[in-house]
């Protein structure tokens, strides 16, 4: 059963989506709990549906790339991996955080989902249910959400970095963890 995987694959991919939160928390005045919840489900729901969409584009591929999926699945995580560590050192928010309209909301959940997408392919090479990874992905990513807009509201910026290097550490963790499971090493 890979739910254990799933839920690990959800925290590691939240991190963007909980960096995102924190400076969407930053401003937050009023209403905390409505645009709180409004943000926590933008990103949930696009951290859900872009696994979903890669699975349904990487199935295309999926039976011709058998014999490489788990290098593949393994690569994409590891550069996502050092992707999330590396924009750790960027101590700023740069998106504007007091914005909650409908537009801002749909390119900040785009654009912290992107890497789910990524994720997805690789599942339709791993054959993995996806239909239970969006789900898990998508509910971990609004709980996460939620608790980064809060932290950023009560505690500013101090907590982006660390967030984002331990969701980096996780996909790269389990991108190997795919890696040796395939080669017979685990």
């Amino acid at each position: 059963m890979y739910l254990a995987e799933y839920g690990l694959l959800g925290i590691g991919l939240a991190m963007d989506a909980f960096a995102a939160s924190i400076c969407k928390g930053l401003s937050m005045k009023r209403d905390f709990l409505k645009n709180a919840t409004i943000v926590a489900l933008f990103f949930g729901f696009f951290q859900a549906l872009m696994p979903y969409l890669g699975y349904r584009l990487g199935s295309v591929f999926a039976d011709s790339l058998k014999a490489v999926d788990h290098w593949i699945a393994f690569i994409l995580l590891l550069i996502i991996g050092i992707n999330m560590i590396r924009e750790s050192r960027d101590k700023t928010c740069d998106m504007d955080s007091g914005i909650m309209d409908f537009k801002n909301l749909l390119m900040l959940s785009i654009a912290t989902s992107i890497d789910a997408m990524v994720v997805g392919v690789s599942f339709a090479f791993l054959d993995r249910n996806i239909y239970y990874a969006a789900i898990i992905i998508g509910v971990i990513t609004f709980f996460i959400s939620l608790v980064g807009v809060k932290i950023g509201k009560d505690f500013g910026i101090k907590f982006k970095d660390k967030a984002q290097i331990a969701g980096g550490i996780v996909l790269i963790f389990l991108g190997a963890k795919i890696l040796f499971e395939h080669l017979g090493f685990l």
